[in-house]
């Protein structure tokens, strides 16, 4: 039984299961970027065949990032790294809490970095100034008894080792993040006309399950603007979210300034043109202005002003860019009045009971993409702790230096030994400058072998 979970825990830690998951994941990722997710079936019969479509159906292709085997490869994944993880770690917590002191004094005396220096002072004298001389070497130094001789040893940043097993973390906390968010998270979709509200939006799944929501969503106003070849150029919406009767929340969105509340992210990702037109008219003296939405031959009444108006006929595709629509208005007994108003223009009325702004333009639903993912934060936390993680594990390093002294009678000897795991050019330098605050310390009277 022991030998099975060896082997068990053997292949959760090995390289080969990492490296597959870690390329199967790559792909798989690349492919669900080249294939559009969240279609219907029909655009994936039309694209790829019906045999191919039926594959991607059976495999969740078009929903791949929350299908079962894609979360799968992740937790195996998280597992493989987990183990790894567990098994570095008791080594690496080892080389953080070593015992300078108890190192081999032949182990010292052969390190990448050493220097030798001959004193006229006694070994009791010269630990002594030694003493002395430590603390404005910058580094904290300890000291023991070892071989008939004075043994000083000091580290900086040995806490910099755990830097891979922060990397390790963060990959882990984001695989966390992104299995809440496939498992617990939803993406989808919803379309607003102007005006209007809704309170309910639509998975991107192939039925559309309607989705309902907690509270209202309302498109105050969309703002189209075209370049001169009729191709969309900027759009925006001003949305309002309304809860229990109340205005909680108002923000003007476009494209990458999203809408957040209430755990869901509002995109804008599109818009759709209606059959029906925006009136917006204002009273030129009281500044009074009402909006209306109607429909070509469509009447509406401005009670307040005594107005009855309506567009009787355009020009133009759904009031596309430059179209044009022409208006009836009635203002009290007087006769009524049919004019031109060129799209998104405005134009001025003048009628016995006042003057009037009006203008005219498309009506457009706002298309917003909804997004769910309560995993979200823990990615951002995972990728914060990861750049810690590496600048740690390739920018700082784990330094160790040891001074040894030995001799008998009037004179000593100094063995200056040092050792780094990174940068070892960094390094160097703070070895050589070390080397040179003690040779130029004149109560030592050092001089190089």
């Amino acid at each position: 039984m022991q030998n099975n979970k060896n082997e068990i825990w053997a292949f959760l830690a090995s390289v080969k299961l990492a490296l597959f998951t870690f390329f199967a994941l790559a792909i798989t990722s690349i492919i669900g970027t080249v294939i559009e997710q969240g279609k219907d079936m029909a655009y994936y019969v039309e694209r790829f065949g019906p045999g191919t479509a039926k594959f991607f159906q059976i495999l969740n292709v078009p929903n791949m990032y929350s299908s079962w085997w894609f979360i799968s490869m992740l937790v195996l994944f998280s597992l493989n790294l987990l183990v790894c993880t567990i098994d570095r770690f008791p080594n690496i917590w080892r080389l953080v809490n070593l015992d300078n002191l108890a190192l081999e004094l032949d182990r010292i005396l052969k390190m990448p970095k050493r220097q030798v220096f001959k004193s006229q002072l006694s070994a009791a004298e010269l630990h002594q100034e030694i003493e002395k001389a430590l603390p404005g070497l910058s580094w904290k130094f300890e000291s023991a008894e070892l071989d008939g001789g004075r043994l000083f040893a000091a580290q900086k940043g040995n806490w910099t080792r755990l830097g891979v097993i922060m990397v390790h973390v963060s990959i882990l906390v984001i695989f966390a993040g992104a299995i809440i968010g496939a498992a617990f998270g939803y993406k989808g979709f919803v379309m607003i006309p102007e005006g209007r509200s809704v309170k309910q939006i639509y998975a991107y799944d192939a039925n559309r399950t309607e989705i309902p929501l907690d509270f209202s969503l309302r498109c105050d106003r969309f703002v189209l603007e075209l370049y001169d070849t009729g191709a969309p150029k900027e759009f925006l919406s001003d949305l309002v979210v309304v809860k229990d009767g109340q205005e909680v929340l108002k923000q003007s969105i476009e494209v990458n300034d999203p809408l957040h509340y209430g755990g869901l992210t509002f995109y804008q990702s599109s818009y759709e043109a209606y059959d029906e037109v925006v009136l917006e008219i204002e009273n030129g003296t009281s500044k009074a202005k009402k909006k209306f939405i109607v429909g070509i031959g469509e009447q509406v009444v401005w009670p307040e002003e005594h107005l009855t108006l309506g567009v009787v006929n355009r020009m133009g595709s759904r009031m596309a860019a430059f179209a044009r629509g022409q208006v009836w208005l009635k203002s009290g007994e007087a006769e009524p009045v049919q004019f031109w108003v060129n799209s998104g223009q405005s134009a001025l009325i003048e009628r016995p009971t006042g003057n009037y702004v009006l203008t005219l333009r498309p009506l457009y639903a706002t298309g917003l993409q909804v997004t769910r993912d309560p995993g979200v934060w823990y990615v951002y936390i995972g990728c914060m702790l990861m750049l810690v993680g590496l600048y740690v594990a390739f920018f700082l390093s784990h330094r160790k230096i040891w001074l040894y002294i030995s001799g008998s009678g009037s004179g000593s000897t100094l063995h200056v030994a040092g050792a780094s795991n990174k940068n070892k050019l960094g390094f160097e330098n703070d070895f050589a400058a070390l080397i040179d605050n003690l040779e130029q310390s004149g109560t030592l009277k050092l001089t190089k072998e």
